[in-house]
C-alpha cells in the first residue's frame, strides 16, 4: 500500500509513475494507493493512475485506490475515470478486494 499526499500535478506526477510502477514488479502485482491525503490531482495525475491500472490488467494484477476526498473523487467523476479504475471506499474495503 503507498500513502499519497499533497498535489498530484504536471510536477509530481512523474516521480509518482516512477514510484508506483516501482512498487507493481510483475507478475500478479497488486497495489492499493491510498489517496486520503491528495488535495489535488490535475489530469498529469489521472494519467499516472490510467497507466498503472493497465500495467496491472497486462500482468494480471490489481491497481485498487481508496480514501478519495470528495474532491478527488469529483474530478474521477467528472473525467469518467470512476468507471475505468477500482475504487473503494475504505482502506479495509481495498485490503479485501486486493486479496480476494
Amino acid at each position: 500500500m503507498l500513502e499519497i499526499h499533497g498535489r498530484v500535478d504536471s510536477v509530481t506526477a512523474p516521480a509518482l509513475g516512477e514510484k508506483v510502477l516501482a512498487a507493481m514488479p510483475p507478475p500478479n502485482p497488486r497495489l492499493i494507493l491510498d489517496l486520503a491525503g491528495v488535495e489535488y490531482l490535475s489530469s498529469a495525475g489521472l494519467r499516472v493512475l490510467l497507466l498503472a491500472a493497465r500495467h496491472a490488467d497486462q500482468h494480471q494484477g490489481k491497481l485498487i485506490l481508496c480514501g478519495l476526498s470528495s474532491r478527488v473523487a469529483e474530478v474521477f467523476e467528472i473525467s469518467g475515470f470512476s468507471s475505468i479504475l477500482t475504487i473503494c471506499g475504505t482502506r479495509d474495503e481495498a485490503l479485501g478486494l486486493a486479496t480476494g
